[in-house]
């Protein structure tokens, strides 16, 4: 799903000719029904293998690649090659920010520049703040790893969805952070900003939330009861990542 940075933010459905708000679904039902597997790369009726690929795409495509996941092993900086040079200079060779999001609890992540504050937002983040904000994509990936014995890389989309989450002064966990900015990171602290506060639109948040696996199920059907993240919230507690559904072909309808 698109986002837009609004109070709540703004969730939009994109399909190849037209795009759905979601947030006007709220108190709908929604019936979907998986039809066939559609690789983000190939476009092709082939099992997902992660990320929205095929398998035969996910091991060749730049897109799919180590640095993706592992900021820090970047080499276009290096003029090295990985798969596609000139893909990678094109998304590493741009500036990235490393921030401190709150979702399920304080956690350091990495994003290009041009991404903020989608990233936030898909990640369920009720307030974020940038750290450092370097010119490529190594130098974000080695403060990230610095600050990974310090500060959590991960977050825990139960008690994201739960929506279980104390607020945090993320100013003092920036400056607390900083000595443990590598070296090479360090002249590009940022000292003098704030939170940003996402506000999310859901009316009830699950308990016990449990995944949809539309995969497996084939078809679903419940009522919106919110989004958050790239997760969708029903009635029942069932909650569906759209994210970690790349590539499944589905319909939905709306009653």
């Amino acid at each position: 799903m698109e986002t837009e940075y609004a109070k709540p933010i703004q969730y939009y459905l994109v399909f190849d000719s037209d795009f759905l708000n979601m947030n006007q679904l709220l108190n709908k039902t929604l019936n979907i029904n998986f039809i066939k597997y559609q690789c983000l790369n190939c476009g092709l009726d082939k099992k997902i293998y992660r990320q929205g690929y095929c398998k035969s795409c996910f091991f060749e495509i730049p897109q799919a690649a180590d640095w993706i996941m592992k900021p820090e092993l970047s080499k276009a900086h290096l003029d090295v090659e990985d798969r596609d040079l000139a893909f990678e200079k094109k998304v590493q060779l741009q500036p990235h920010i490393v921030y401190l999001a709150n979702s399920s609890s304080v956690k350091v992540g990495v994003t290009r520049k041009g991404q903020v504050p989608t990233r936030w937002i898909d990640q369920g983040a009720h307030e974020a703040i940038e750290i450092v904000e370097v010119p490529n994509r190594y130098l974000a990936g080695i403060t990230e790893v610095a600050l990974k014995d310090y500060v959590s890389d991960k977050t825990n989309w139960r008690t994201m969805l739960k929506n279980e989450v104390e607020d945090e002064n993320l100013v003092a966990w920036r400056d607390k952070l900083k000595t443990y900015i590598p070296e090479e990171a360090k002249p590009y602290f940022i000292d003098s900003n704030t939170e940003t506060e996402i506000e999310f639109p859901v009316l009830q948040y699950p308990k016990k939330p449990k995944s949809l696996n539309i995969e497996k199920m084939q078809h679903y059907t419940g009522v919106l009861k919110g989004i958050k993240g790239q997760y969708l919230i029903f009635e029942d507690e069932t909650v569906c990542n759209i994210r970690g559904n790349e590539g499944m072909y589905v319909s939905i309808e709306i009653s």
